[in-house]
C-alpha cells in the first residue's frame, strides 16, 4: 500500500551510497521528502509502494543503467518527471535520456543550487502528471479532438499521445509535412490541458522576417527601432498562463533560437530595445516540416534547444499513409462546404471516392479540403462525380464515363466502401491482392470486407 506524503517527494536512484547520502542531506534540508533506491532495477518496486513527485536518476549504475531504467518506466506508463545525473564527459547520454522522456539533466559534480532550480521547474509537472495518470483509465471520448478526423491506426496513435501529454506542461514538437494538421494538434493539446482557460497564441515563424519575428515574439519598447512609436507586448507576454504555438520553428535563426532557449530555461526575457527582465509562465508547443535532427548535424539548429523542444515528439502521418481516413475526411469537408454554399449534396459517387483514395495528396489534408470545396462549388447535382474533382486527382489516361449511373439518394460510408471494393475488384478482374494494394488496405481486411458485403 502506498504511503501518504505531506510534501513533494523525490526518489533518488544512485548506486553510489556516498553520493546518494550527499544529495539526500541537501534536498531534505531544502524541505523535500526523500526516498532512495540503490539501482535502476529497484525503481518500479519503490513506486509500487510510494507516491513520488520526481525521480533523480543517475545514468551509470551496475545492475540497470539509468537510460534502460528510464525506458522501462515509460514503457510501464510511469509519467513522473525524471532528472538525470551524468558525468560531464557523457552529455550525449543525457541527451539520449531527454529523447526518451527525461525533463532535464545535471552534470557531476552536482551544483546543488542548479539542481534545486531544475527540481522546482520539474515539479511544475507533478500536479498535471497525476491528472495524466488518471486520464489513462478514461475513454478518449472525454477529450475534445476538435476537427481532427480519422479512424486509422496512425491517427489513433496521435490521439493516444495527446491524451497522455495534454494535461502536462511538457514541451511538444509536432513533426509533419505541410498540410497534415499540425496547428489542429497544437490546439487540441491546449484545449485538453490545465491551461485551457488561458490564451492559445499562434506564430508562424516562416511568415515573418527575422527582425520582425524577434519583435513579434518578445515585444518592443517605444523607440526601439524606426516605426516603434509605442510599447508593444510580444507573443510570449500575451501567452502568459497559456500556450504559445510556434509553427515552422525550423525557419528561426540561431540568434532567435538562443533567446527561445533562455525563456525555456529561465522563464525570462527582455523586450527589444528594453532592459527590464520580464517573467512569464508559458507552455511551448512547436511544429516543423523540416528534419531538425539533420539541421542539428549541419549546425543550423541548436542541439540544446532541439532536445528542450522535443521532450514529447509527435509524428503526424501524411494523408497517403492513412488512406482509410480519406472517405471520412472527404465527407466531413463535404458537409462543411455544402452547408456554407447552401447546396443539398448527398455524398460522393463511388468512382470519385475510389479516385480520391488512389491519389497521393502531396498537399495532404489541406489539399483534400480544397479539392472538396472546389467540387462542392462545381457540383450541379446531389453527388460529387469525377467531373468535379481537380484534374490532378484524375490519372492521365482516365476518361469519364458519361453513362455511369449515379444514385440520386446518396450513399452511406458503408455503401461507398462496398462500391469502391466492387469497382476495384472488377478492374483487377477479381485479383484480391492487387485490389487490396490499390485500395491501400491489408489483404485480410479486404477478404473480411468481401465477406461482410457479400461481394
Amino acid at each position: 500500500m502506498k504511503t501518504e506524503k505531506m510534501t513533494s517527494r523525490i526518489l533518488i536512484v544512485d548506486d553510489d551510497k556516498a553520493h546518494r547520502t550527499m544529495l539526500k542531506a541537501n534536498l531534505a534540508g531544502a524541505g523535500y521528502d526523500i526516498i532512495e533506491a540503490d539501482d535502476g532495477d529497484q525503481i518500479l518496486p519503490v513506486l509500487a509502494e510510494n507516491d513520488v513527485d520526481l525521480i533523480l536518476l543517475d545514468l551509470k549504475m551496475k545492475r540497470m543503467d539509468g537510460l534502460e531504467a528510464l525506458k522501462l518506466l515509460r514503457e510501464k506508463g510511469q509519467l513522473e518527471p525524471v532528472i538525470v545525473i551524468t558525468a560531464f564527459s557523457s552529455i550525449e547520454s543525457a541527451v539520449e535520456a531527454m529523447k526518451n522522456g527525461a525533463v532535464d539533466y545535471v552534470t557531476k559534480p552536482v551544483d546543488i543550487d542548479a539542481l534545486k532550480l531544475c527540481i522546482n521547474k520539474a515539479l511544475g509537472l507533478e500536479s498535471t502528471y497525476k491528472k495524466s495518470r488518471d486520464l489513462q483509465n478514461h475513454s478518449e471520448t472525454q477529450f475534445d479532438f476538435d476537427n481532427i478526423i480519422g479512424h486509422s491506426q496512425a491517427i489513433q496513435k496521435v490521439f493516444e499521445t495527446i491524451t497522455l501529454v495534454a494535461p502536462s506542461d511538457a514541451t511538444v514538437l509536432i513533426n509533419g509535412e505541410s498540410g497534415t494538421g499540425k496547428e489542429l494538434i497544437a490546439a487540441s493539446l491546449h484545449h485538453n490541458s490545465t491551461r485551457q482557460a488561458g490564451p492559445f497564441i499562434r506564430v508562424n515563424c516562416a511568415a515573418l522576417h527575422e527582425n520582425l519575428l524577434e519583435s513579434e515574439l518578445f515585444g518592443h519598447e517605444k523607440g526601439a527601432f524606426t516605426g516603434a512609436d509605442k510599447m508593444r507586448p510580444g507573443r510570449f507576454e500575451l501567452a502568459d498562463k497559456g500556450t504559445l504555438f510556434l509553427d515552422e520553428i525550423g525557419d528561426m535563426s540561431l540568434q532567435t533560437q538562443a533567446k527561445i532557449l533562455r525563456v525555456l530555461q529561465e522563464g525570462e526575457f527582455e523586450r527589444v530595445g528594453g532592459s527590464t527582465t520580464l517573467a512569464v509562465d508559458v507552455r511551448l508547443i512547436t511544429a516543423t516540416h523540416r528534419n531538425l535532427s539533420d539541421m542539428v548535424e549541419k549546425s543550423t539548429f541548436r542541439q540544446d534547444l532541439f532536445y528542450r523542444l522535443s521532450v514529447v515528439p509527435i509524428e503526424l502521418p501524411s494523408l497517403r499513409n492513412r488512406t482509410e481516413d480519406i472517405p471520412v475526411l472527404a465527407n466531413f469537408f463535404l458537409q462543411r462546404y455544402a452547408k456554407k454554399n447552401k447546396k443539398d449534396i448527398k455524398g460522393f459517387h463511388p468512382q470519385s471516392l475510389l479516385l480520391m483514395s488512389r491519389y497521393l495528396w502531396p498537399g495532404n489534408i489541406r489539399e483534400l479540403e480544397n479539392a472538396v470545396e472546389r467540387a462542392v462549388i462545381l457540383c450541379p447535382g446531389e453527388q460529387i462525380t469525377p467531373r468535379e474533382l481537380p484534374p490532378q486527382v484524375l490519372p492521365d489516361d482516365y476518361t469519364i464515363d458519361s453513362t455511369s449511373e449515379i444514385p440520386q439518394n446518396g450513399l452511406t460510408l458503408k455503401n461507398m466502401e462496398k462500391e469502391a471494393i466492387r469497382t476495384t475488384l472488377k478492374q483487377t478482374e477479381g485479383n484480391k491482392s492487387q485490389t487490396a494494394k490499390l485500395l491501400g488496405i491489408a489483404r485480410q481486411t479486404l477478404l473480411n470486407k468481401i465477406k461482410e458485403y457479400g461481394l
